[in-house]
C-alpha cells in the first residue's frame, strides 16, 4: 500500500527557494518528477514527450528552444495577479510556501506549489494559477460541462499526494480583466493518485535511474518531431540509410494504410468542398454586391454574410524583384528554415 493511502503524512521540506538562482533550482528540480511532469510521464502532455522529460532529468544537452518563452514568461508574471483575483472573487485567504516539498515516502515526488489556500473549515487546499489565450478556454469544458484538462489535473493530483491535501483549485486568466477567469477544483481520488505513483515510480526507477530512455508513445506526432528535432538537431544528408526490421516496417505498412484511407477520404472531402463552392457561388450570384442575405421560415432564420477581409502580404514576384534589386535588405528581413517531406514510396520486389 502507498503511503499516500495512509490517514496521516507530512511532506518533508527539500529545500527553502527563495533565495535558489534559476539554476540550482533547476538542479534541485531534477532530484525527482515535479507536479508539472505528470502529465509527460502519462503521455498526456501538450508541451513535452516523455523523452524530453528523461533528457531533462538526466541533464543531456538538447538543442536550444525558446518557441514558447514568451508564454511560460507570461505565466510567472502574472501568476500574483491570477492569485489576487481568485482571492478577490471567492473570498478565500491564499500565502505562499517557498519552499520544495517532498513525500516522505516517494522521495522523487517532488512538489513546488504556487500558493495554499486557508479553508474556512481550517484545513488547506492548493491554488494552481494558469494562464492562456481567448481562444483555448474551451479546453476547460467538455460536452457544455466544466472540467479541467488532463494535463493539469495530473499536475494537481501529484501535488496533492506529495502534500497530502484533499483539493486543489485552478485559477485560470484568459483575458485582460478580472471577470476573464475560470476557476475550478477538483478533489482527492486515492485510486487516480495510487495508479499515478505506481507510473511515476516506474519511470523514475526504470528510466532515469537506469539510464533507459523511455520510447514514444505519445499519441501527438507533431509533438514528437518536435522531441526528434531538439534531441537528435538537424538533419544529414550523408547519413547512411536506416535498415528497418520487421518489426519497425510495421509502422510504415501501417502508414501505407492510413495513406490510402486518406486519400480516399480527401476525394469525397474534395467532392463536397466542390458542390459546396457552386452553391456558395450561386447565392453570392443572387446576393449581388450585398455583403448579406437573410431567409425565414418554420425551421427558424438565417443569415447569410460575405463580407471581405484585407491583409498585406508580398507576392511571390514581388519578392524576387527585391530580392535582386535590394538583396541587403532581402537578406536581413528573409529567413530560411528547414523542413522535412515525408514520404513512403513502394518499388516492385527484385526478380529472384
Amino acid at each position: 500500500m502507498h503511503l499516500a493511502q495512509a490517514v496521516e503524512y507530512q511532506p518533508l521540506v527539500l529545500v527553502e527557494t527563495a533565495d535558489l538562482s534559476r539554476e540550482e533550482w533547476l538542479a534541485y528540480r531534477r532530484q525527482g518528477l515535479g507536479g508539472s511532469d505528470a502529465a509527460s510521464v502519462l503521455g498526456i502532455s501538450p508541451f513535452r514527450t516523455a523523452m524530453d522529460l528523461y533528457y531533462d532529468k538526466r541533464n543531456l544537452p538538447i538543442e536550444d528552444d525558446e518557441g514558447n518563452w514568451v508564454a511560460m514568461e507570461v505565466g510567472t508574471l502574472l501568476e500574483d495577479l491570477v492569485a489576487r483575483i481568485f482571492a478577490k472573487k471567492t473570498g478565500l485567504k491564499i500565502y505562499r510556501r517557498k519552499c520544495m516539498f517532498q513525500h516522505p515516502a516517494h522521495p522523487w515526488m517532488l512538489a513546488d506549489l504556487d500558493f495554499l489556500v486557508e479553508m474556512p473549515d481550517g484545513s488547506t487546499a492548493i491554488l494552481e494559477c494558469k494562464t492562456t489565450n481567448y481562444n483555448a478556454r474551451d479546453k476547460w469544458e467538455y460536452d457544455g460541462k466544466p472540467i479541467v484538462p488532463v494535463y493539469y489535473e495530473s499536475q494537481g493530483r501529484h501535488y496533492m499526494a506529495v502534500m497530502n491535501l484533499n483539493r486543489v483549485y485552478y485559477c485560470c486568466l484568459y483575458g485582460n480583466n478580472e471577470e476573464e477567469v475560470i476557476i475550478r477544483h477538483i478533489d482527492r481520488d486515492m485510486d487516480y493518485e495510487s495508479e499515478l505513483i505506481s507510473l511515476e515510480e516506474d519511470f523514475w526507477l526504470n528510466n532515469v535511474q537506469a539510464q533507459v530512455p523511455p520510447p514514444y508513445f505519445e499519441d501527438d506526432g507533431e509533438l514528437i518531431l518536435e522531441s526528434l528535432r531538439r534531441l537528435m538537431g538537424p538533419s544529414s544528408k550523408d547519413a547512411p540509410p536506416v535498415l528497418l526490421t520487421p518489426p519497425q516496417s510495421a509502422k510504415m505498412f501501417r502508414f501505407l494504410e492510413l495513406q490510402a484511407e486518406k486519400k480516399r477520404l480527401d476525394a469525397e472531402s474534395n467532392r463536397l468542398k466542390a458542390e459546396m463552392d457552386c452553391m456558395k457561388a450561386l447565392i453570392v450570384a443572387d446576393m449581388g454586391s450585398s455583403c448579406t442575405a437573410v431567409y425565414e421560415d418554420a425551421s427558424g432564420s438565417y443569415t447569410v454574410t460575405f463580407n471581405p477581409s484585407y491583409k498585406e502580404s508580398i507576392l511571390k514576384d514581388n519578392l524576387l524583384r527585391l530580392k535582386e534589386s535590394h538583396p541587403e535588405i532581402y537578406t536581413e528581413y528573409v529567413s530560411i528554415s528547414e523542413s522535412r517531406r515525408f514520404n513512403v514510396k513502394r518499388a516492385e520486389p527484385k526478380a529472384a
